[in-house]
This record gives structure tokens, C-alpha cells and sequence, in this order.
């Protein structure tokens, strides 16, 4: 069941040049359930030149029912989004969207992101390692200041390995040729840059490995109305916002 629910900006922090955000439901509501990978679509006011709501991917809710969302500047809604201060309502439509396939305890998993496509994976790390998963975080960057605060976002409890591009932090070079791939998984969850999930979904299909991506692309309206969001699959055209944005690599129409 999806809300359309005002929420207040209670904490506000930076990490690898996106704006971390939590909120807290107003007027005591409850925060409804949530599942790993799904999204919500929030109102921009005093934005001018932003007229549609903007899809965000739900980083974490914490247990204490806030909604945290990482969320980078690079246009007129999300830098209005990163500037609002502590105290600030923003109405949100959520949750929207299917998320990733629920683990089975001790399953063996390696979560991989890239860019804000390690948000997601947050949530997710969380909610496979309280079911008793072995879970392993490995995230790429340009950088280390891609990574800056990054790695310190998912729970204790989960194993984090990085790479950048310029090998100033964790292994040099991608993230597909650090040797975590090398290890035993049973599942591969992935989302970030699309080259970077085929690359994933290369390596994952070779192994036999069961393989599910967060899909990012361009969305509107968060409903399966506008078509703004249709992707190729092996049945037909179908909307991530609606249908997705989580997929098993076996049902995309990728080589």
C-alpha cells in the first residue's frame, strides 16, 4: 500500500559528495513498512523549475522508524532537496517500487554499488545480515572522496571492501576486478552505474551466481503512468518504476 505522508528533516551529514538526510514521520504517524530496494517519490516545493517529484532510493529506516535517504546534488530538485535545514516538511509518496528477493539465513551474498547506487545496498546489508546472512559490501569510486563516509554507513555486522579508479583508497582499479569477486557467493546484488551492474552481470552469469540489479533509470511519475522509465525485457516493455526497479539479470535483455 503506497502513503503520501509529511515527513520532518531531523539530521543532516555529507558523505561522498551527497547529502544524507533522515526523517521523521510529522504528527506521530508510523512509518509503513519498507522493503530493501524500493523507493519514494518526494515533493520539491519553491523549486520553480522543478515541477515533478523526485525519485529517491531508501537508504536505511532505522529502528526507531526514520526514513534516511542519500541524496545527490545534480539538479535544481536535489540541490533544493540538500539545502533544507533541520526542522524542514517535505511530503512524501512512498513506498514504491519492488525490492530485492529476501535472503535465507547463512546465504552467502556480496552486495556491490557504485556512485549514490550504494544507498540501496544499505537498507539491504541491514535487513540480510539481521536474517543471518553472510554479507559481504563491496563498493567502486573514482576516488577516496567518492568513498568519504561512504563505508561508514552500513552495520558492524557486515564485511566492506572499496576500489577507485586512482587507487587512493582500497584496491586500485574497478570494482569488478577486486579479488571479492573471486570468493564463493550464492547471490550477487548490485546497483549503481548501468556499465558497471552489465559488468557485474557478466561475471555473475559465467559463475552461475543468481544475480539482481537495482536498475536507475530516468523515472517520473513513480507510478507506471508516464513511461518515462520503460525498459526491454524478455517479456515485453516494461516500467522499473512499477515493475522493477529491482530485476533478475535473466529477465533483462542484456548480453
Amino acid at each position: 500500500m503506497k502513503h503520501l505522508l509529511d515527513f520532518i528533516i531531523k539530521s543532516k551529514s555529507t558523505a561522498g559528495g551527497s547529502t544524507i538526510i533522515t526523517l521523521a514521520p510529522a504528527d506521530n504517524a508510523q512509518l509503513p513498512e519498507i522493503l530493501p530496494g524500493q523507493f519514494v517519490e518526494i515533493k520539491v516545493e519553491n523549486s520553480p523549475a522543478t515541477m515533478l517529484r523526485r525519485p529517491i532510493s531508501v537508504c536505511d529506516v532505522t529502528p526507531d522508524g526514520h526514513l534516511v535517504l542519500l541524496i545527490k546534488p545534480v539538479g535544481d530538485g536535489t540541490r533544493h532537496l540538500c539545502s533544507l535545514p533541520i526542522g524542514a516538511k517535505i511530503n512524501i509518496l512512498l513506498p514504491l517500487g519492488h525490492g530485492f528477493t529476501p535472503c535465507a539465513a547463512h546465504e552467502r551474498v556480496l552486495l556491490v554499488g557504485g556512485g549514490v547506487g550504494a544507498a540501496p545496498l544499505v537498507y539491504l546489508s541491514r535487513v540480510f545480515s539481521q536474517a543471518g546472512a553472510q554479507v559481504t559490501v563491496a563498493i567502486g569510486g573514482r576516488s577516496s572522496a567518492d568513498l568519504e563516509g561512504v563505508l561508514e554507513l552500513y552495520p558492524e555486522s557486515v564485511e566492506t571492501v572499496c576500489s577507485t579508479d586512482d587507487g587512493s583508497r582500497g584496491t586500485p582499479g574497478l570494482i569488478t576486478a577486486n579479488e571479492v569477486f573471486s570468493r564463493d557467493w550464492d547471490r550477487v546484488c548490485v546497483c549503481g552505474p548501468t556499465p558497471m551492474m552489465r559488468a557485474v552481470a557478466r561475471i555473475a552469469r559465467q559463475r552461475n551466481i543468481r544475480c539482481e540489479v537495482s536498475l536507475e533509470n530516468e523515472m517520473a511519475c513513480g507510478l507506471g503512468a508516464c513511461l518515462c522509465c520503460v525498459e526491454k525485457t524478455v517479456e515485453g516493455n516494461v516500467c522499473v518504476c512499477k515493475d522493477g526497479p529491482v530485476f533478475n539479470i535473466n529477465q533483462l535483455l542484456w548480453e
